[in-house]
């Protein structure tokens, strides 16, 4: 068998919010800049982003498609929204059972071939969905379960009763970047599921295509090769959860939505959800909600692979030459460098000794060497900002910001407290 690395969930430009370059050819090159070898297609159910697939992929005899730029491996894969707002992630054999799928599903949506209908939403709930994917030989399971707009846990307890009846066939779920599998595990019934960390990306640059993926196991990259990776957990076919620390999600503490304070459990109850500072509404965090669900344990089953916090190479590189654009000339160049050196951003990030990645840089590379040491903190996102990563230059340095961060949070508390204690 040979290990692959895997995003298996981001967007094409028939999706909202998606950059007018995430096309296959694109997709596909700065994949391979990154490490990836093995993608999803996303969004297959809409017919424009069909034609462009079927123009850049080339279909092989095993079911898995490959890019015609280079040896990238492709599976057939979108996201759909259920009338109850949860988002799904489903993965299909070839064209045939997109087409068998897309004839039903015309019933229930107007979507489909909408010009921003890459994610369509439908007039079925997730029992009705996964019945549809499951007889045309599909897989599917509950994209970033955890968020709060549309994760599976922001409207039901518990993810076989989300599915109804076809509940019993779902084996694994999407964590999304403001969890990760130390979270999730904390929830009884999640032991059960196998973890997927996909990036989500609606951009095709190193930065955002794989800052979540897997290491999956396969004796090719083929759909019944990862239909067994995701259903056959004594085989132990995902090896390694990559990820951002979740702390760097946008959801991953209650806060509000605009002015991003920060609150618990109990303080946004007592607020009745409208935030002290602005009025504005307050959104329950993932951590919060994860702790509502949490069995007081933590056990991690025996299949459940290690789960790797990492962070881009473009914002290392940013952090340390301290420059506000992440897009600038300057961190694009020494990207380029590192990643020309060793092949790949996950080697650099990863593999690489540092004493290799010194003679490319040696300020980047003791930021990396810092990184792979654990010497970073986080002011945690919440309400829709992302949380903001400080790699610190050794250990005194890390005590000292570390007490840093905690007086500034202790500060804000206190004043946080007056207010609620005279509200």
């Amino acid at each position: 068998m040979k290990e692959f690395d895997s995003d298996l969930h981001y967007h094409s430009p028939y999706s909202v919010g998606v950059s007018k370059n995430m096309l296959i050819p694109i997709i596909a090159e700065q994949a391979e800049l990154k490490g990836l070898n093995f993608l999803s297609s996303a969004d297959c159910l809409n017919r424009h982003w069909i034609s462009h697939l079927k123009e850049n992929l080339v279909e092989e005899e095993n079911g898995i498609f490959k890019a015609k730029n280079n040896e990238i491996s492709f599976v057939l894969g979108t996201e759909v929204q259920c009338k109850n707002k949860v988002h799904h992630i489903i993965f299909l054999p070839d064209f045939n059972a997109i087409e068998e799928i897309r004839k039903k599903f015309r019933n229930y949506t107007n979507e489909l071939d909408s010009i921003m209908g890459g994610r369509p939403r439908m007039k079925l709930n997730g029992e009705q969905i996964s019945e549809i994917v499951f007889d045309a030989g599909g897989m599917i399971g509950p994209a970033h379960a955890f968020t709060p707009y549309f994760g599976v846990y922001a409207f039901f307890d518990s993810i076989r009763k989300a599915y109804g009846e076809q509940g019993k066939k779902i084996s694994f779920l999407e964590l999304g970047l403001s969890a990760d599998s130390f979270l999730a595990d904390k929830i009884k019934e999640d032991r059960e599921f196998i973890f997927l960390s996909n990036s989500d990306s609606h951009s095709p640059w190193p930065f955002r295509l794989g800052r979540e993926f897997n290491r999956i196991k396969l004796k090719d990259p083929s759909f019944k090769e990862l239909q067994k990776a995701l259903s056959e957990k004594e085989e132990k076919r995902i090896v390694l959860n990559v990820g951002l620390n979740p702390k760097e999600g946008k959801y991953h503490r209650t806060a509000c939505q605009s002015c991003y304070t920060k609150y618990t459990l109990q303080e946004a109850e007592k607020l009745k959800w409208k935030c002290i500072e602005c009025k504005k509404e307050i959104k329950r965090g993932v951590v919060e909600r994860i702790e509502m669900l949490s069995d007081g344990k933590n056990e991690k089953p025996d299949f459940r692979p290690d789960y790797l916090h990492l962070l881009p190479l473009q914002e290392i590189i940013q952090s340390k030459l301290k420059i506000k654009l992440i897009t600038s000339q300057k961190i694009q160049f020494l990207w380029k460098n590192f990643v020309e050196k060793f092949g790949s951003e996950i080697n650099v990030l990863v593999d690489e000794p540092i004493e290799e990645l010194m003679k490319v840089d040696a300020g980047i590379a003791k930021k990396i060497d810092c990184f792979r040491k654990g010497l970073v903190l986080f002011e945690e996102g919440g309400g829709g900002q992302y949380g903001k990563p400080i790699i610190c230059e050794n250990k005194k340095d890390f005590e000292k910001k570390k007490f840093e961060l905690e007086q500034k949070e202790k500060k804000q508390f206190s004043a946080q407290q007056k207010k609620l204690f005279e509200f």
